[in-house]
């Protein structure tokens, strides 16, 4: 592959883990819940739900190329028929616009917790920053998304690199020390699973539209592979990391940023305006899919819809955060395995016709 085709892939990897990695996983909370509080054998966990998502997002990626996907509607259609299709296709986007108002929820908390500032100004500040970005080409937002990302990389690398040759405790004795009553279930592979189909459930429609928007299939599929890789190594960086705090990993709500207030107390400042950045990431990866499914992009009726819908976030977002979490998040996981199982039985049965169908 040309270095060219190779630079696209990588802006469609770097986009791809840009919308995955939202609030929770940031902050090290998702990944205290799913992985961290299974112990040691949490590694294996995060491998495994990595795997999935470069195997479902290149199926993904690949389908949005194939259909020339405007929406992630043609991709659900295709994937289980007209009448089972539009169903998903509905409460799919209803969710993701649930998931992007508890992003928009938890950015009023960060601004509070690490500025003092009024959470409902956070809301209203992130609101106009992601009004602005709505407005600019499909391909502007991409680049923006994905320019975003390695500004989380390079702060992962430096916070939990410190904080994993430095833990609170040895790391033969941790699994004595993390609470296993915060994990979904107690069968750490299921977990992983579980948030495998969380997270495709979040990106399957922008990757959806970067698949289609690829010059070329190789570009879309290998885009995905690149950021799954980037998620994988994220996330065995913030796993361990958190493992190396406990058990005050299990007291503070944001376990990362404590993790930042270990190396210096001004890191931490630094690295909640990542967070609001990677909230924002998400939130206009998941308004945008939203906005399109049922208006022309840019068109009148997407800037009215644009702003109905983001007075409607800002008024549903002083529910509270943890409660919209507690609502959205447990739905959106299951209709992102049968998402991944619909990929994996139309992968399946590509290998075994001659006409293929991804």
């Amino acid at each position: 592959m040309s270095q060219g085709k190779n630079r696209a892939s990588w802006r469609i990897g770097f986009a791809y883990a840009g919308i995955l990695v939202g609030a929770g996983f940031s902050t090290g909370q998702e990944v205290l819940q799913f992985f961290a509080s299974h112990g040691m054998v949490s590694i294996f966990g995060i491998i495994l739900a990595a795997l999935i998502l470069m195997f479902v997002g290149r199926q993904a990626a690949k389908l949005g190329f194939r259909l020339n996907a405007e929406s992630h509607e043609t991709p659900l259609r295709a994937l289980f028929g007209e009448k089972v299709g539009l169903v998903i296709d509905y409460v799919l986007i209803f969710f993701l616009y649930g998931i992007a108002v508890v992003m928009i929820a938890g950015s009023g908390a960060t601004f509070n917790q690490a500025f003092g500032i009024h959470p409902q100004l956070g809301v209203l500040i992130l609101i106009l920053l992601t009004f602005v970005t709505l407005l600019l080409d499909f391909n502007k937002i991409v680049n923006i998304i994905g320019g975003i990302t390695p500004l989380l990389i390079v702060a992962v690398v430096i916070i939990t690199g410190y904080n994993i040759l430095n833990p609170y405790v040895p790391y033969s004795e941790v699994n004595n020390y993390v609470d296993s009553s915060r994990t979904p279930s107690s069968f750490w592979w299921f977990d992983a699973i579980t948030y495998a189909g969380l997270a495709l459930a979040t990106g399957f429609s922008f990757l959806s539209i970067m698949g289609s928007e690829a010059q070329r299939h190789a570009i879309a599929r290998r885009g995905a592979i690149y950021g799954g890789l980037i998620l994988l190594v994220m996330m065995l960086l913030v796993n361990v990391g958190v493992l190396s705090i406990m058990p005050t990993a299990n007291e503070v709500p944001l376990p990362a940023m404590e993790m930042a207030d270990n190396m210096a107390p001004w890191l931490g400042a630094v690295y909640s305006i990542i967070i609001i950045l990677l909230i924002y990431n998400s939130v206009v990866g998941l308004m945008y899919p939203f906005l399109t499914r049922f208006t022309e992009p840019y068109s009148k009726k997407y800037k009215v819809m644009m702003v109905i819908s983001l007075i409607a976030a800002f008024i549903i977002s002083n529910v509270g955060f943890v409660e919209l979490v507690n609502i959205v998040y447990p739905i959106l996981g299951y209709i992102g395995l049968a998402i991944s199982a619909a990929l994996l039985v139309r992968w399946i049965m590509n290998k075994n016709t001659k006409k293929k169908l991804l």
